[in-house]
């Protein structure tokens, strides 16, 4: 059987990894450095970002193609050189063939691998994948959201003290994340209008608009979220200065998200607040059982048709995070059979 993390994470609890030396390997993506980060945060690694960007051949061919010679990995000068980490988090199909050669050079370096890669279980000592991915066994840990840096403690902290602007806002303030198209989602005029009349209703309904757009955001739908919300009391980011977006999910009374980020999605069900998830056209069988299983833990409720009430609602904080962390910690104590 593999390891499910369940829904509450320990409080207090002894953390052997804290201090610890660690590479995290992406290809730099902002959302796979989202994951990384999150997790090396909670596990209180000390880190550093290893970017990867494998080309050609050992791209296309990944996770099964070794890493070029032309990197000189191991050797004196390269990116991937001695001294090795204690801990390696990967994350991604390119990034499976880095993470062989650091087991291959340092057997001693306690590897952790994200998503599911194709390499199968074996790639290394410690696999996550979200509920939604299908790769299952003795050493997978699998979690409802991806890890994220909004952390418990995090957004107390943001809490504790509400910024001037947010505070002018009429309750219920809610925070509307913008994603955009991808492969699986094809935003089309048709949800364009579907999306407008949903940020009306609830600009009707009295509530008030925190609005920021993702690097991901199409100029037409933030075009649309603009419109829809300029008769409401509102902060619209418009991409200049600091992203308030930390703020917005803090103090959010309610969510409205666009179903085509996993990511974002993941850290609204991090506040414990209503989360609203527009789906425009388009989907596939690996994002429907993501927000099925976050519809039935009671996180989400999909935009369908007129809203004609403010959400309400209440679930116990989603925070996979912590929740891997702890696994991981538990697989790295039997490793080297170190007892807390």
């Amino acid at each position: 059987m593999e390891s499910c993390a369940g829904m509450h994470a320990n409080v207090g609890h002894y953390r052997p990894l804290e201090g610890r030396r660690a590479w995290l390997l992406t290809n730099g993506a902002a959302g796979m450095d989202v994951q990384t980060r999150g997790l090396a945060d909670a596990l209180g690694l000390d880190y550093a970002m290893k970017p990867i960007a494998p080309r050609g051949i050992y791209k296309l061919l990944s996770p099964w193609a070794p890493v070029s010679r032309a990197e000189r990995f191991g050797m004196e000068g390269s990116t991937f050189a001695p001294p090795w980490p204690e801990v390696a988090i990967a994350l991604g199909r390119t990034s499976v063939p880095y993470l062989r050669e650091i087991r291959r050079h340092s057997p001693a370096t306690f590897t952790i691998l994200m998503l599911d890669t194709r390499a199968g279980q074996g790639a290394a000592d410690v696999t996550w994948v979200p509920q939604h991915d299908r790769l299952r066994g003795p050493n997978v840990i699998v979690t409802l959201t991806a890890p994220h840096s909004f952390t418990a403690a995090r957004l107390a902290d943001l809490r504790r003290q509400m910024p001037d602007e947010i505070a002018a806002l009429p309750a219920p303030r809610i925070a509307v994340v913008l994603g955009g198209k991808n492969a699986a989602y094809r935003f089309r005029p048709s949800d364009d209008t579907r999306f407008a009349d949903a940020l009306r209703d609830l600009g009707d309904l009295g509530a008030s608009f925190m609005v920021t757009p993702s690097r991901r955001s199409h100029r037409r739908l933030i075009e649309v979220a603009d419109l829809a919300t300029r008769d409401y009391p509102r902060i619209f980011w418009s991409g200049e200065g600091a992203n308030p977006y930390p703020g917005f999910l803090a103090h959010a009374d309610a969510l409205l998200v666009t179903a085509d980020s996993v990511n974002m999605t993941g850290e609204a069900a991090a506040t414990g607040r209503p989360v609203l998830v527009f789906f425009p056209s388009g989907g596939s069988a690996k994002f429907r059982r993501f927000h099925t299983a976050l519809a039935a833990y009671g996180a989400t409720r999909p935009v369908a048709g007129r809203i004609a009430e403010l959400p309400r609602w209440s679930y116990e904080p989603v925070h996979s995070a912590d929740l891997i962390a702890r696994e991981v910690e538990r697989r790295w104590l039997i490793r080297n059979r170190v007892l807390p």
